[in-house]
């Protein structure tokens, strides 16, 4: 009877890292979905109300928060393969 091959060493598939990730990617959503968070007219902002520019301004965060989750889990990915890819 064949021997079967040991299976390669895996690593945990939830890591801190991707934790980290998955908040980055999350709290867009949880921000926009809480809406009585922010649906007011004060404080305005060069005369817009809050509820614009708080939505508004939260497209550049999450723009941010994607691309910080995009490059942690980049790196991950290549420390979990020595380091050849780049």
């Amino acid at each position: 009877m064949a021997e079967k091959a040991a299976p390669p060493d895996r690593r945990p598939v939830v890591t801190p890292t991707r934790v980290v990730a998955g908040l980055c990617l999350l709290a867009p959503f949880v921000a926009m979905l809480w809406v009585s968070s922010y649906a007011r007219i004060e404080p305005t902002l060069i005369g817009i109300p809050f509820f614009y520019w708080y939505q508004m301004a939260w497209v550049l965060i999450s723009t941010a928060l994607t691309a910080v989750a995009y490059k942690l889990v980049q790196r991950e990915q290549r420390a979990r393969k020595g380091g050849a890819d780049r």
